[in-house]
């Protein structure tokens, strides 16, 4: 690399992506149920990736319960209710799956539901 192209990058506009606390969110939940599509796809299960999957899906939906449960979440109290309420059927859905006795649908269901929610999308 000559100077002149060294002097061009070390002047040239920088892009700092600046990420909320909803976007971060919504990355997280786009490639969980990303994961959990695939795998639930998958012919035959891949047993392994599928408890992955679901162990990961139930630890972010363990955190979002205990921030709503926290005295200090500014969200309105029904909303609260609802995702703590998710987050109990998430886990208790994913034993479930887990045991043979239901499949993956009904989190990728709830998932895309709420993603769609933090993106401000209407549902259809």
């Amino acid at each position: 690399m000559n100077a002149i192209e060294q002097a061009r990058q070390a002047y040239a506009p920088t892009q700092v992506v600046i990420r909320t606390e909803r976007s971060v969110e919504a990355q997280l939940i786009s490639q969980i149920t990303a994961r959990l599509q695939r795998v639930a796809r998958s012919k035959p299960i891949d047993f392994p990736a599928l408890a992955s999957v679901l162990h990961d899906n139930r630890r972010m939906w363990v955190t979002l319960a205990a921030d709503v449960a926290d005295n200090d979440n500014a969200l309105p109290q029904k909303l609260r209710a609802q995702i703590f309420y998710l987050a109990e059927f998430t886990n208790v859905h994913s034993r479930r799956v887990l045991q043979g006795e239901a499949d993956a649908s009904a989190l990728v269901e709830i998932n895309t539901a709420v993603l769609r929610g933090l993106n401000g999308q209407e549902e259809t």
